[in-house]
């Protein structure tokens, strides 16, 4: 059976890629989406990076952008980097790049140049690194930078009163414009959750793998998900993102 699978923030995590990747089974008939930030943290940026070029000429993949991916462009297009970046996470990403040639490191910019700002499937399911703040959905935000940077979304859907019905006037009205919507962005570890969370109809796929949780993939027809081991176990001499200045 072909099935779609969501694929949570990796943050250069190349060894529970490779895990999850695994234990879901994944096979070339599966469809992969990917939700963004696939670099800055771990050790092994420029791997995932290679990994998931070379993953997508063997299936279908669709590769959404999130804020770290951003700045690596930038700087992959530039040479240089803001501080913030590299205070947050940017720098293990240079160093991981540091032996490969310009060659390699220009396929990676056209593959960051590639990437979406968001996916809506035929069944009317968004995926979108962070989220969105126009009441008519992504494609009239007037702040694009909002797609991988916006938190009011999930926070609207944490707060709510689960007892709200759909067709109350107190429903949140961007809620109403998907059947589902994916993000990663906002590690569910802020709210005490270690495994892919649901709240009113949104599904938060970022489940810590830059600080101390694991990488998650799951079914979105059927919610399975499969996870990686902890990232700390994963590269017990590093410290990924904990312990950065800014939480993401």
């Amino acid at each position: 059976m072909n099935r779609t699978l969501v694929i949570g923030d990796i943050h250069g995590a190349f060894r529970a890629l490779q895990q999850v990747l695994e234990r879901a089974e994944v096979t070339q008939n599966d469809k992969l989406i990917f939700l963004g930030d696939y670099v800055d943290g771990w050790s092994e940026s420029f791997q995932v990076i290679q990994s998931l070029i070379d993953l997508s000429e063997k299936q279908e993949c669709i590769f959404i952008k999130g804020n770290h991916d951003v700045w690596c462009e930038d700087w992959l297009a530039r040479g240089e980097g803001p501080g913030v970046w590299l205070s947050n996470g940017g720098k293990s990403t240079v160093d991981s790049y540091e032996n490969y040639s310009p060659e390699d490191q220009e396929l990676h910019l056209e593959f960051f140049q590639r990437m979406k700002s968001y996916h809506v499937d035929d069944q009317n399911r968004l995926f979108i690194h962070a989220g969105y703040s126009s009441m008519h959905g992504p494609e009239k935000e007037v702040y694009s930078s909002n797609y991988r940077w916006d938190r009011t979304l999930w926070e609207t859907a944490v707060a709510m009163d689960k007892k709200l019905e759909k067709h109350s006037m107190l429903y949140p009205k961007r809620l109403l414009l998907y059947k589902e919507i994916f993000i990663g962005h906002t590690p569910t570890l802020y709210i005490g959750s270690t495994t892919p969370t649901n709240k009113a109809n949104i599904w938060n796929m970022d489940t810590g793998a830059a600080f101390t949780g694991a990488l998650s993939i799951m079914d979105i027809d059927t919610n399975e998900f499969w996870q990686s081991d902890p990232l700390p176990s994963l590269y017990p001499t590093e410290k990924g993102r904990n312990g950065d200045m800014l939480s993401k």
